[in-house]
C-alpha cells in the first residue's frame, strides 16, 4: 500500500523564534534544522518568510515570532509533515461553480468599499460584467474633497471620508487585520499585492497598506474591472429598489431608472438613508451593538518607549502597535483601530454631525499614535424610533455626532480634552506636548458630559485608568482625546438567508459587506463581497 502523501507542495512551518536584528538566516537556519530532525533531505527545500509578529511580553527579551514557507519540489509524507509540525498552504482561491440561471441583464454592486470591490472583480473576472456604483467621487476627486473639508470646513455629503471609490477604508491606516479564519482571506491579500499593496503585507502578522498607497490599488482594482467588461459609474447614489414580475430589479439613481438581474448592496456603514429606504419598504433591518468613544492621542515616541524598552527604534521592529480591552465589567471597554504615526481625521457625512477617525500613511512617519478609545453600546441603549429599533440605532450615533458638533462650536472644530481634565474633573487646558491631529489642530476644549450620556463618561475613564496598567504613561496627563468616535461598526443588519446570502424575501438583492452588518474591516468585508459573488455566481450563469 502506497503511505499518504500530502497533495501540496508548500508547506507552513510556524513557531519559529528569532531576537531583533538576528536575520532570515538564523530564521531559516532553525526551520532547516526541524526538516531534517524530521527526517527530510534539506537539499531540494527552499524557504521563505511567511508571517512575522512581535512578542513584546517581556521588554528585555523581544522576540519574532515568525511563520516559515517550505517549498519542497514533490509533496511531502504525511507523517514527515506531522513530525516536522508542516501545515500544507491553502492558497484560498474561490472555488467557483457557474450557475445555470440566465443572466438576462447586468448585476448592480452598490458600493465601492472593499466588499462591492471585490464583489464586482469576482464578477467581472468569470464574465458577469458587473456595473458598479457609488455615490462619491473617483479616488482623485474624492481625495480632493477630504482635504478641502480638512482645510476649509466645507463637506461634500456625498464624496467624504465615508462616501467614494474605496469606502470609509481608503482614509484609514488600511488595516487588513481580521478575526475570520476564512481561507479566502489569503486571496484578499494576494489580490490586494497584486494590485500594488507592498510586499510586506503578505509576511506581517497584522499587515497593512496605508492610505497613501491603498487609494492607487483601490484605483488599479476598478481599472481593471472595467477591462474585464464592467462599468464604473461615480456619483451614483442608490436611490430606490423595485422588484419586478420577472425577477429583474429596478434601481433609482440621479442618473434614472435601470433594471438589473441582480443587486448586490455593499453600501457601508454610513449610508442612513439606504437603510430607511429598507426600512420603510419592509425589508428584515435590524439593530445590533456598536461601539461610541473617542480617539486618544499619545506621542508615538512614549508608546515605543513603554512597549519596546531599550529596543525603541529598531529597525526589525517599527512603531509599537497596540489593542487593549477590559471586559471585567458589565460594558466592555477597548481600543480599536490603533494608527501609529497617524492623524486624526475628520470624518462626518451629514451636516451638523462630527466624526472622528484614524489614517496613517504606509510610512507611520507622523509624530502622534493614536487609537480609538471605545465603549460597547447594546440594543438595551437604544429607544425605538417610529416603532424600529434599527432606527432607534441609527438615531442613539446622530444624536452623539450632533452633540459633538456643538460641543466644538458648531463649525466643524472638534471637541477636545487632556487625558488630565478628563480624569481630574477639570475643563479648559490647552494642548501641550501632544499636538492634535484632526484637521491640523482645530480642535477646542470642550466638557465630553455634554456629548455622552454619564455612562459612556464612566466607562471612558474606566478604560484609560485600566489600559495604564498594560501600557505606562496611557494616563499621561497631557495626552489629549477628540471626540467623537461613533461609526466603527453599522448600527444596523439587514437579514439574509444563511445558504444563498440574499435578502430574507427579496431573492435577488444580497446586502453585503460591513454596511450590512456582516463584517469588521478591510479583510473581512472583502470575504464577503467575494462569498456574495460565489453565490450569485454559483445561481446564475453570465450573459452572452
Amino acid at each position: 500500500m502506497k503511505e499518504e502523501r500530502v497533495s501540496a507542495c508548500r508547506y507552513l512551518a510556524d513557531g519559529l523564534t528569532v531576537r531583533p536584528g538576528e536575520g532570515q538566516e538564523e530564521l531559516f537556519g532553525q526551520a532547516r534544522e526541524r526538516m531534517k530532525r524530521a527526517g527530510v533531505d534539506t537539499r531540494s527545500l527552499h524557504f521563505r518568510l511567511f508571517k512575522r509578529s512581535v512578542d513584546a511580553r517581556r521588554r528585555d527579551d523581544i522576540r519574532l515570532v515568525c511563520t516559515v514557507l517550505v517549498e519542497a519540489d514533490e509533496p511531502l509524507p504525511a507523517r514527515v509533515c506531522a513530525r516536522a509540525g508542516l501545515k500544507p498552504l491553502a492558497d484560498g482561491k474561490p472555488v467557483l461553480r457557474i450557475g445555470s440561471e440566465p443572466m438576462e441583464r447586468p448585476p448592480l454592486v452598490v458600493g465601492m468599499g472593499p466588499a462591492g470591490l471585490f464583489a464586482a472583480l469576482l464578477l467581472a473576472q468569470n464574465g458577469y460584467r458587473p456595473v458598479i456604483i457609488d455615490r462619491g467621487d473617483a479616488v482623485s476627486a474624492r481625495v480632493e474633497k477630504v482635504e478641502k473639508f480638512r482645510a476649509s470646513g466645507e463637506l461634500d455629503t456625498e464624496s467624504n471620508v465615508q462616501f467614494g471609490a474605496g469606502g470609509a477604508g481608503t482614509f484609514s491606516d488600511g488595516k487588513l487585520v481580521t478575526r475570520i479564519h476564512d481561507p479566502r482571506c489569503r486571496f484578499v491579500l494576494d489580490t490586494f499585492h497584486r494590485f500594488g499593496a507592498p510586499d510586506e503585507i503578505l509576511t506581517l502578522a497584522k499587515p497593512h497598506i496605508g492610505t497613501d498607497i491603498l487609494r492607487t490599488v483601490v484605483a488599479r482594482m476598478l481599472a481593471e474591472i472595467e477591462r474585464l467588461g464592467g462599468e464604473v459609474r461615480y456619483r451614483c447614489r442608490a436611490e430606490g429598489l423595485r422588484e419586478n414580475a420577472d425577477g429583474s430589479v429596478t434601481v433609482r439613481t440621479p442618473q434614472g431608472e435601470e433594471a438589473f438581474s441582480a443587486v448586490v448592496l455593499a453600501v457601508g456603514h454610513s449610508a442612513r438613508d439606504t437603510y430607511e429606504e429598507l426600512i420603510a419598504g419592509g425589508f428584515a433591518v435590524e439593530a445590533k451593538p456598536i461601539s461610541v468613544g473617542v480617539r486618544a492621542e499619545h506621542l508615538q515616541a512614549d508608546i515605543d518607549r513603554a512597549l519596546y524598552g531599550d529596543f525603541a527604534g529598531h529597525p526589525d521592529l517599527g512603531h509599537a502597535e497596540y489593542a487593549l480591552s477590559d471586559t471585567r465589567r458589565a460594558r466592555g471597554v477597548y481600543t480599536f483601530c490603533m494608527c501609529p504615526g497617524g492623524e486624526v481625521v475628520a470624518a462626518a457625512s451629514e451636516d451638523g454631525g462630527l466624526v472622528v477617525n484614524g489614517m496613517s500613511n504606509h510610512a507611520r512617519d507622523g509624530r502622534n499614535a493614536n487609537a480609538a478609545v471605545l465603549v460597547s453600546v447594546g440594543c438595551g441603549d437604544y429607544e425605538p424610533v417610529g416603532g424600529s429599533l434599527a432606527r432607534g440605532a441609527i438615531a442613539y450615533q446622530r444624536a452623539i455626532e450632533r452633540a459633538a458638533f456643538r460641543a466644538g462650536g458648531g463649525d466643524w472644530y472638534a471637541p477636545m480634552m487632556t487625558i488630565g481634565d478628563f480624569l481630574g474633573g477639570g475643563r479648559g487646558s490647552l494642548p501641550v506636548d501632544v499636538q492634535p491631529t484632526y484637521r491640523g489642530g482645530k480642535v477646542r476644549p470642550a466638557d465630553f458630559g455634554q456629548i455622552f450620556p454619564l455612562y459612556i463618561v464612566e466607562s471612558l475613564r474606566y478604560a484609560l485608568h485600566s489600559f495604564a496598567g498594560r501600557i505606562a504613561g496611557y494616563d499621561k496627563g497631557t495626552a489629549i482625546l477628540t471626540a467623537a468616535e461613533t461609526r466603527t461598526s453599522a448600527p444596523v443588519r439587514i437579514l439574509r438567508d444563511a445558504d444563498c446570502l440574499s435578502a430574507l424575501g427579496h431573492d435577488r438583492i444580497y446586502p453585503c459587506g460591513e454596511g450590512a452588518g456582516y463584517a469588521g474591516g478591510i479583510t473581512s468585508a472583502a470575504v464577503d463581497g467575494i462569498r456574495v459573488a460565489e453565490s450569485l455566481i454559483s445561481r446564475f450563469c453570465p450573459r452572452g
